[in-house]
C-alpha cells in the first residue's frame, strides 16, 4: 500500500474537518511574532524554548512536514525567510491563506519528507520539524536529508513520538486499557488486525502511523552527523483525556546542530 498517498488524502480531510493541527494561527499571534514574541509547538503542549532558535531576521528556514498555517507564518512574521514543505496540498493552502491575509512571504512546496532533492545542499539555516515523522515508514532518511540541506552551523528542531506510545492499541489507550500488545518498531500496516486496518484504509480520515525506535530517532540524527544540544519531553494536556499521559511523557523534542566542520 502507498502510505504517502493515503496520508496525503487523510491530512487533506483533517484540514477540511479543522483538526487542531490544521487550524492557522490568529492575526494576534502574527502581530506578536512581528515583535519577536511567538509560541511554536513541536509536541502537543510545550512551546519550544526561545533559546533554541537562532537569530531569525533574514534566516532561510524550512518548516519540514509542517503545513497547516502554524509554525511557518509565525517564523515568517518574526523575520525568517520561510519555506513550508508538506505532503498535503490542503495543509499548504493553510499557510498560503495566512501569508496572503497577513502580508507574509512564504514559499510552499508539496513533497515527501523522505526526499528533499528539490532543495540544493546547504540551503537552510534552520529546520523546524514538528511531530510528523510518525507518518513515514522510515526516519533515518529524513535525518540524512535534513543534514544535507542544512548549512554548517545550522539548527534542526525536531519533535517526535516516544515509541512507548505504540506499545499500546491507540483506541484502547483512550479507553484506559494500557495492555501491551505491539512491538517496536511499530507499523499500522503490519501490526493492526484486518478490521482495524480496513477502517483506516477505507476511510482516509486517519493517517497511517509508524512508531520508530529511539535508536532511529536520536541515534539516526547523530549518525547523520548532527550534534545534539538539548532535549525535552512532553505529553498531551489533561483536557485531551489521554490516560497514558498520566504515567509518562510520550513525546520528545530535540535541538541539534550541523557542525561547522565534519
Amino acid at each position: 500500500m502507498d502510505s504517502r498517498s493515503h496520508n496525503r488524502a487523510a491530512w487533506n480531510k483533517k484540514a477540511e474537518e479543522h483538526d487542531r493541527w490544521t487550524v492557522p494561527v490568529s492575526s494576534e499571534a502574527i502581530e506578536q511574532a512581528r515583535h519577536g514574541q511567538f509560541r511554536i509547538l513541536l509536541t502537543p503542549t510545550k512551546p519550544v524554548p526561545m533559546a533554541w532558535f537562532p537569530l531569525l531576521q533574514g534566516t532561510p528556514a524550512l518548516c519540514l512536514a509542517s503545513g497547516g498555517g502554524q509554525q511557518g507564518p509565525l517564523l515568517a512574521a518574526a523575520g525568517a525567510v520561510v519555506t513550508v514543505f508538506d505532503n498535503s496540498p490542503r495543509q499548504l493552502e493553510q499557510d498560503r491563506f495566512v501569508a496572503k491575509g497577513e502580508g507574509l512571504a512564504i514559499e510552499t512546496v508539496e513533497g515527501d519528507m523522505l526526499d528533499l532533492s528539490v532543495f540544493a545542499d546547504e540551503t537552510f539555516e534552520l529546520i523546524v520539524h514538528p511531530c510528523s515523522n510518525c507518518f513515514v515508514p522510515a526516519v533515518r532518511p529524513v535525518w540524512r536529508e535534513c543534514f544535507r540541506v542544512l548549512q554548517r552551523g545550522g539548527v534542526l528542531l525536531a519533535g517526535f513520538v516516544n515509541p512507548v506510545r505504540y506499545l499500546f492499541n491507540a483506541d484502547e489507550i483512550q479507553n484506559g486499557n494500557l495492555a501491551v500488545c505491539h512491538r517496536i518498531p511499530y507499523s499500522d500496516l503490519r501490526d493492526l488486525d484486518g478490521a482495524e486496518l480496513r477502517r483506516i484504509v477505507v476511510d482516509p480520515g486517519a493517517p497511517l502511523e509508524f512508531g520508530h525506535t529511539l535508536n532511529d530517532q536520536i541515534g539516526g540524527q547523530l549518525d547523520a552527523g548532527f550534534l545534539l544540544t538539548s532535549v525535552y519531553e512532553d505529553h498531551y494536556a489533561e483536557t485531551d483525556g489521554d490516560p497514558l499521559s498520566r504515567y509518562i511523557d510520550s513525546f520528545m523534542a530535540t535541538r541539534a546542530i550541523k557542525p561547522h566542520r565534519a
